[in-house]
């Protein structure tokens, strides 16, 4: 009897402790749940389009660069003091069609006879996402700037980024390649636009690179890896001032009709020549008589030799 009631004093104390023990283990999880929100811990994640730059570093050591966060990660936690930063992965465009959207109005340039012209168009590129180069374009450009991404959209350190970096080259690129074309032929010579966009092409991908110092901008597909390869310029046809358009098709329709009378002229000259030979031929009054018969003025009757015709005269 004594034996049982031990034995079961032993299994109560055994449970007891197992409780106890799950009491404790509970209280441990909650004290380090609290005192990871309570220390400023934060829990982050990356969208398909987004990479992620986290620096750590509390508020009295040295902030430190990490690593990149890529596209489409999970829950990412950042210890107290930690920040990250984020940047666009993908296609990117910077607009300067002046419409409500664009990061710029259309860009003026000057021709070789000094006509000031508006371009509009577009350059479509990629951040460069290598994490050594993308973080050194943050430390570089994108603080300066505030260039990164806040609450997944762009910030307005991310145009005057752009506005720095692309519109100040490519008008720098376009001015210097439309000095060599006169303002007609930029705007309708298809041949000299071609050499003229071939041209800007050249110089605006040079100066690109030279302003922000190394290939953060590259071609529309890079991942990320392999070449960057160039930015891609859509650009329209310069338009002149509306002024000289009008000009241009008053002049235009000038040439059409002095064409028209040239034509008239020569054919009257063609026609004077004939008559001169119907002279020479057959006399002025035969020439007349000729050309009376020709307008259809005189009928000709067919008589037959030796034959009798009565000729009635036309009433008026």
């Amino acid at each position: 009897m004594n034996a049982r009631k031990t034995a079961d004093g032993q299994t109560a104390a055994k449970g007891r402790g197992r409780l106890l023990l799950r009491a404790l283990l509970l209280i441990v999880i909650a004290i380090v749940v609290l005192g990871f929100v309570a220390s400023g811990c934060t829990k982050v994640s990356t969208a398909p389009d987004e990479v992620l730059l986290h620096y750590a570093g509390g508020p009295f050591e040295p902030i430190k660069f990490t690593k990149c966060i890529t596209p489409s990660s999970g829950a990412t936690f950042l210890g107290p003091g930690d920040t990250s930063y984020s940047y666009p992965f993908g296609q990117r465009t910077f607009d300067f069609s002046g419409s409500e959207d664009a990061e710029s109005k259309p860009i003026s340039i000057v021709s070789k006879d000094n006509v000031e012209l508006q371009v509009a168009g577009s350059a479509t590129f990629t951040l460069n996402t290598n994490c050594a180069v993308l973080r050194q374009f943050h430390e570089r450009i994108g603080l300066k700037y505030g260039a990164y991404f806040e609450d997944e959209r762009t910030s307005d350190g991310w145009r005057r980024m752009l506005n720095f970096y692309f519109k100040q080259p490519l008008d720098r690129a376009m001015d210097a390649a439309s000095q060599e074309f006169e303002w007609k032929k930029l705007f309708n010579d298809p041949n000299a636009k071609q050499q003229w966009e071939q041209r800007v092409g050249q110089l605006a991908r040079q100066f690109i690179r030279d302003a922000a110092g190394a290939d953060y901008f590259c071609q529309p597909n890079y991942a990320g890896s392999g070449d960057c390869g160039d930015v891609v310029l859509t650009i329209q046809k310069p338009e002149p001032p509306q002024s000289l358009i009008d000009a241009l098709a008053a002049e235009q329709a000038a040439k059409q009709q002095n064409l028209a009378q040239q034509q008239i002229n020569t054919k009257v000259q063609t026609e004077l020549e004939s008559i001169k030979e119907l002279v020479k031929v057959l006399g002025p009054q035969g020439a007349i008589l000729w050309k009376a018969i020709q307008d259809g003025r005189v009928q000709v009757v067919p008589v037959p030799q030796n034959g009798a015709i009565n000729i009635t005269p036309q009433q008026r």
